[in-house]
């Protein structure tokens, strides 16, 4: 059932705190929400590339993050956002999950049995996904495979893309530099086996839908994944474009670019956030600022952002019965008593409405 309550004023209080690394434990209560977001000064000779490198940001996420900030040359002592905060994915809180849309990793190692106050974890990392004329797969699969210092055989397809730009490819590329799988591989068995977790050459483009399917990292970061990771670990590839979350009364909204179809991004649209609503609300009563709501899909940043808090139902539908009756009078209904909309009716329309 939808509780969503409309129109109630919501004092937004901004929260920034020092992130943490890759790694985040999990939540004791079962909270989807894990780390904070951060501030640092840029130094002369950084750019945001370096920067989202070193901390483990992608090329799309720390952009959407910093808009207005030149990415060559932020300058000395620009003040740059590290988002860090992060609402997880919905689904299993196991294997490897990546989420498209936020060109992000999640891998949920299991938990060592017998080890003496020990945690579950989450580790993350950015990632690139496939462009719009080769879009990455959806679904679950599974890692079949691992390799280190991987040959590349270019498929036919892939062949005859670059020989058309006037960039031909040898039918096997050996280890090395000019590899574009990087040192290390993952292969699933999506596809015929044609998907790949891998490294890359070219880690400035990671974060960005700029690979041919496959899921492309950091070189630093597919190491450490490929150490941890058994064949046989079950692979979620997700397209969740909107993630929302109710905890401690606050309902927070995550939004990134919606990836079609085609692979192509496109703006975050209400109805995905309804859907998104029924699911985490549940029976709960939120009032929800739908300005902030619409504000936070368009601007698709990244960054969850508080729209809605827990509502008393009893103390607002008891002012709202009384100014129905006032308006309708006392003849409105059977016995002299006027029937009262809650705002709980109005929400339930607000999605769609405008």
């Amino acid at each position: 059932m939808k509780n969503w309550l409309l129109g109630l004023s919501l004092c937004v209080a901004g929260i920034a705190s020092r992130a943490g690394a890759t790694v985040y434990e999990l939540p004791a209560d079962g909270s989807a929400v894990i780390g904070n977001d951060r501030h640092i000064k840029a130094k002369y000779q950084d750019t945001l590339l370096d920067i989202a490198r070193r901390y483990s940001l992608g090329y799309e996420e720390i952009m959407r993050a910093n808009p207005g900030v030149d990415m060559w040359l932020p300058g000395q002592g620009a003040d740059i956002l590290l988002p860090g905060r992060r609402i997880l994915p919905p689904g299993p809180r196991e294997g490897i999950v990546v989420n498209l849309p936020e060109h992000r990793l999640y891998y949920f190692p299991k938990s060592r049995k017998g080890r003496k106050g020990g945690k579950r974890v989450v580790i993350t990392y950015p990632v690139s996904i496939g462009r719009m004329d080769w879009r990455s797969p959806l679904g679950q699969t599974q890692v079949i495979e691992k390799v280190r210092h991987p040959e590349w055989h270019p498929p036919e397809s892939i062949r005859k893309e670059h020989a058309a730009h006037g960039d031909p490819l040898p039918k096997v590329v050996l280890p090395g530099p000019d590899n574009p799988l990087g040192d290390f591989k993952m292969r699933l068995a999506v596809g015929d086996g044609t998907y790949e977790i891998h490294g890359t050459n070219n880690p400035t483009a990671v974060g960005m839908a700029v690979t041919h399917g496959c899921i492309r990292m950091y070189p630093e970061d597919v190491a450490a994944l490929f150490k941890s990771v058994p064949i046989g670990t079950r692979v979620w590839l997700l397209n969740k474009p909107v993630k929302v979350t109710y905890v401690g009364g606050e309902l927070l909204l995550e939004a990134h670019p919606q990836v079609d179809k085609e692979g192509q991004s496109v703006e975050p649209d209400l109805k995905l956030l309804s859907k998104e609503l029924d699911r985490v609300l549940g029976s709960n009563t939120v009032a929800i600022r739908w300005d902030y709501a619409r504000q936070t899909l368009r601007a698709a940043s990244g960054i969850p952002t508080l729209v809605g808090l827990e509502a008393n139902v009893d103390a607002i539908r008891a002012p709202a019965a009384t100014q129905a009756a006032k308006v309708a009078g006392p003849s409105a209904a059977p016995g002299g008593s006027a029937p009262a909309t809650t705002p709980a009716h109005a929400a339930m329309e607000a999605p769609n409405g405008g």
